[in-house]
């Protein structure tokens, strides 16, 4: 993955002021079927405290796609009550901005934070089938792991230790 942020490109906690754009975030109706609306996500954000880690995707003063993390969720604790997880919980790219990197900026801001949180990987699900974003997170690393949940099928990518990383 990519090192250089372009510095008009970050990504910004909810907030009252840039809530209305966050919503209005929407895929292309051909990939409704492979994420949940942002409304869902933010509402899943308060229900499950400091697991949810949301974020606005902000290009200059625009908003163009929101991306939510979890972090540190016990993945299955009636399997492996140690076997704790991070990763990329949600992401939504605005119809009209998918295909500039935003993905890719959100995808590798989120593995940045959790690497300078500890994490040493990252995971990710997502749907099957026609349009799934499979692809995508192949090509930013992300294997396979033979896992699913649900429906969705799991991807892990291993992370570099970040300097100064909180342990």
């Amino acid at each position: 993955m990519s090192t250089a942020v372009p510095a008009h490109l970050r990504l910004e906690p909810v907030t009252a002021a840039n809530f209305d754009a966050v919503c209005a975030v929407e895929v292309r109706p051909d990939q409704t079927h492979l994420v949940s609306p942002v409304v869902k996500s933010l509402a899943e954000a308060y229900v499950h405290g400091p697991a949810a880690w949301p974020r606005a995707i902000v290009d200059g003063e625009k908003v163009v796609g929101f991306v939510m993390a979890f972090l540190d969720i016990a993945w299955n604790p009636e399997k492996d009550p140690a076997d704790i997880r991070s990763g990329i919980w949600r992401l939504n790219i605005s119809a009209a901005h998918q295909g500039k990197g935003y993905g890719r900026f959100a995808v590798e801001a989120v593995t940045a934070e959790l690497a300078r949180r500890g994490a040493t990987h990252a995971y990710v699900t997502w749907e099957p089938g026609p349009g799934t974003p499979e692809p995508f997170y192949l090509d930013l690393g992300f294997r396979l792991t033979g896992e699913t949940s649900g429906r969705q099928t799991v991807g892990v990518l291993p992370l570099a230790p970040a300097a100064g990383a909180d342990q």
